[in-house]
């Protein structure tokens, strides 16, 4: 009676999860790619809605700078200030893995950009929302889904 498994038997099995795990790792990077980007565009709609509350008080739009400032791949602490956000009353829950930007323009219309570049490649993804668009992606590194 012959027990266990021959060196080939083993070897298949071993070439064959070779090729599973091939398949599945630039899935799950991606995956995680698209989950940490996410947030961008969420927190663009909850800006451009704290804005249009604000002008509703006050008749007109808060600009606010580029904050953070830089883009990194790695999540940042939200520092809360006396800028734009604070004014209108938003702030994020935690770190951010983007910047974001209000262009106001008086009482007529708004621009709200975030940005990030979670894979850290130097092509930013770009989001973009205004007084009668909702949050869209303008422009980004296409390979992130």
């Amino acid at each position: 009676m012959r027990r266990g498994y021959s060196l080939i038997e083993l070897m298949v099995v071993v070439a064959i999860i070779g090729i599973l795990a091939a398949i599945a790792i630039p899935n799950y990077v991606n995956m995680q790619l698209k989950a940490k980007r996410s947030e961008v565009p969420t927190n663009v709609d909850g800006i451009r809605t704290a804005e249009i509350a604000y002008r509703v008080f006050y008749d007109a739009f808060a600009a606010a700078s580029p904050k953070p400032a830089t883009l990194t791949k790695d999540a940042q602490t939200w520092v809360v200030g006396s800028d734009g956000f604070s004014v209108i009353g938003w702030a994020p829950a935690g770190e951010v893995r983007g910047s974001y930007e209000v262009q106001a323009n008086g009482t007529s219309d708004l621009l709200v950009i975030g940005s990030c570049d979670v894979d850290g490649n130097g092509v930013a993804a770009q989001y973009t929302a205004t007084l009668s668009v909702n949050t869209t992606l303008r422009s980004g590194d296409e390979n992130v889904y």
